[in-house]
């Protein structure tokens, strides 16, 4: 029993010792990175490759004018250990809490021998209003045309018309995310 305790005891000290050796995490957004020597075409490529990987489906790319737009990406789940759209705890658990989507928006512009890549990722959170209930036995039908022994997300004509996606603004660690990766492979193309 005494060993018991005194292991406990050494394993608390050991993990309150632990917790106070870790540093604040600092995070740095970065608003654009510039490349020597890539064209946009190649920049592009480039770019389409890094968000594919990220299971980004490009909605249109215009290699001329340096611009590229993705469709709306739902927000990775806990289980999803493949996909790498969620930079940050925080992040993290508001895809796994709601309905999360996200667009990326690419800009390359041109500027002396360089090309300087913008990246602006834009969240929105689905809006599912709730239905008024007038008893607590059938608080399945809250959210949708559930019935008490099957769940089925169909949702009540009402709550189809006010349904919206609510902007939540941008995800700056995301599109740092985003530009380091074009950025690393740029630089290993040269």
């Amino acid at each position: 029993m005494n060993k018991v305790k005194s292991l406990l005891l050494i394993n608390c000290a050991g993990a309150w010792l632990l917790a106070g050796c870790a540093e604040p995490q600092r995070f740095e957004a970065i608003e654009q990175v510039c490349v020597k020597n890539v064209e946009k075409a190649c920049a592009m490529q480039i770019a389409e490759d890094v968000l594919g990987g990220m299971h980004f489906a490009v909605e249109k790319a215009d290699a001329e004018q340096g611009y590229l737009r993705t469709r709306p990406l739902a927000g990775a789940q806990w289980f999803e250990i493949w996909r790498s759209d969620n930079v940050g705890p925080f992040n993290a658990a508001e895809a796994n809490l709601h309905s999360i989507r996200k667009t990326v928006e690419l800009a390359m512009n041109r500027r002396e021998k360089e090309l300087c890549i913008d990246c602006d990722v834009k969240v929105e959170r689905l809006s599912l209003p709730e239905r008024q209930l007038v008893s607590g036995w059938r608080a399945y039908e809250m959210f949708s045309a559930s019935t008490s022994s099957i769940q089925r997300l169909k949702l009540h004509p009402e709550q189809k018309r006010a349904m919206a996606w609510v902007d939540l603004g941008n995800d700056k660690r995301l599109s740092t995310e985003i530009l380091k990766r074009i950025e690393k492979r740029a630089k290993s193309k040269k």
